[in-house]
């Protein structure tokens, strides 16, 4: 994918998007599992602390005992991280073996009797615990007094089960992260096809294989095919129009020139004959420019139409040198085909026509007595003489439109020009090179040949 590809900024900003609610949703789960975790030891304590509080008396004199200890062999162990502690407002203490030589400095609070009370405290060894408490009030010589029994937790083991689970759903997110990935890169993939679609259809359309594109597109692109078809239908209607004026116009131009012909005979009949040929040569060149216009607007309306052409070569090239061996130029010309019947060129006949009769026209006027054509590789038509030749630095200049390199000769200078027209209306071209005749090589190719 290229830089400032739609596919890349959609693929990007999907995984940056999946990035950033995969970060939020592993960080939520490993906040709600701590809590979780969290609220499992509380329910411990208070179950220990049950237990502790069903052992809790006093004896014949007035201290404070502990009838059975909670059954948990941590209580036993220093520094466990398991801990009890009971203590009354006249300052008797007890705890637990596992506190070992330390106490729970418990905040001041007073809950109510029978609630429960959780705190967050630093512990022995400065070990961040919790503790679950309760009050309690316990009946000596017709006497209440308060005690205050607690059970804490090291709160590293909390830790430690948070630690391995964000391990655990770290390689689970990234994983997830992946397959989102591929899945957004798959979805966008989906999601474009219609646009490769709508490319390939504006391509044969540009090739003149289809008029309109396709209709069977997606909801979301089918107001953009229906303007699309619409501005075509336009645009055709609009080129069809400057077709038939082009048309109408070479038309009317062909009346008043055949009037100029017969003008121009009847001055050769009186013995004008240099204002006779003037008026002839005028009358000629007028001529072609209006049957290559003709042939431009029939060109330009065939290929858009995507018609679909084959023209013997043969029999078209024979036919062009009988017409061209009766003309002034082509009379001392020897022409050399080395075309077979059985070779087709893709092009109306018309148009090939056109073709190469301008191309042969060009070497028999510049050749010295040879000219050859013949058929090359992948259906070109090649057309040499044994002329002077043009220099390959001249080579550009002589295709461009009205410019001759003999200005003393006839023509108008648009043959090659028009030439390269109805050629690059079918998708063709034409290359010029150094004949082996010794003059100018003309080659008539399809452009991707």
């Amino acid at each position: 994918m290229r830089s400032g590809s739609l596919r890349l900024r959609l693929v990007a900003g999907g995984i940056v998007a999946i990035l950033v609610a995969l970060t939020i949703a592993g960080g939520g789960l490993i906040l709600l599992f701590e809590r979780h975790v969290t609220r499992g030891l509380a329910d411990d304590l208070e179950v220990h602390l049950k237990e502790l509080l069903s052992g809790v008396d006093f004896d014949q004199t007035g201290s404070l005992i502990v009838g059975q200890s909670p059954a948990d062999p941590r209580f036993s162990d220093p520094l466990s991280g398991l801990y009890w502690q009971v203590a009354d407002d006249r300052g008797q203490l007890l705890r637990s073996r596992s506190l070992w030589d330390s106490t729970l400095s418990l905040p001041l609070d007073e809950p109510s009797v029978g609630e429960v009370h959780h705190h967050e405290l630093v512990g022995p060894a400065k070990a961040h615990v919790l503790v679950a408490e309760r009050r309690v009030f316990l009946t000596i010589e017709h006497q209440r007094v308060p005690v205050r029994i607690a059970v804490a937790a090291d709160l590293a083991r909390v830790s430690a089960a948070v630690s391995a689970f964000t391990k655990d759903i770290a390689a689970a997110l990234v994983l997830l992260a992946l397959v989102l990935a591929v899945a957004t890169s798959i979805q966008v993939g989906l999601g474009l096809r219609p646009l490769d679609a709508l490319r390939r259809g504006v391509a044969e359309i540009r090739s003149g294989r289809s008029q309109h594109l396709p209709a069977e597109v997606p909801a979301e692109v089918r107001p953009l095919v229906e303007e699309v078809n619409a501005l075509l239908d336009a645009q055709e209607r609009e080129i069809e129009r400057s077709r038939s004026r082009a048309a109408d116009l070479a038309h009317g131009l062909k009346t008043p020139l055949a009037a100029l012909a017969a003008d121009a005979a009847r001055l050769r009949e009186r013995g004008e004959q240099t204002i006779a040929q003037d008026i002839e040569a005028v009358g000629d060149a007028m001529s072609r420019h209006v049957d290559r216009e003709l042939a431009r607007a029939r060109v330009r309306g065939a290929v858009r139409q995507g018609d679909v052409h084959s023209t013997p070569l043969g029999p078209l090239v024979r036919s062009l040198i009988a017409t061209l061996s009766r003309t002034p130029s082509g009379r001392h010309i020897s022409f050399e085909s080395h075309v077979t019947d059985d070779v087709q060129v893709s092009l109306d006949r018309t148009d090939l026509a056109e073709v190469l009769g301008n191309l042969l026209e060009n070497a028999a006027r510049h050749a010295a007595g040879r000219v050859r054509i013949g058929a090359g590789p992948g259906g070109s038509v090649v057309i040499e003489d044994d002329g002077g030749g043009i220099m390959p630095a001249q080579w550009p200049r002589v295709l461009e439109r009205g410019v001759r390199l003999d200005e003393r000769g006839q023509g108008s200078g648009l043959g090659l020009a028009i030439v390269q027209d109805v050629l690059s209306a079918y998708g063709w071209r034409l290359d010029l090179a150094e004949s082996e005749l010794g003059g100018l090589k003309a080659t008539v190719a399809p452009a991707g040949g």
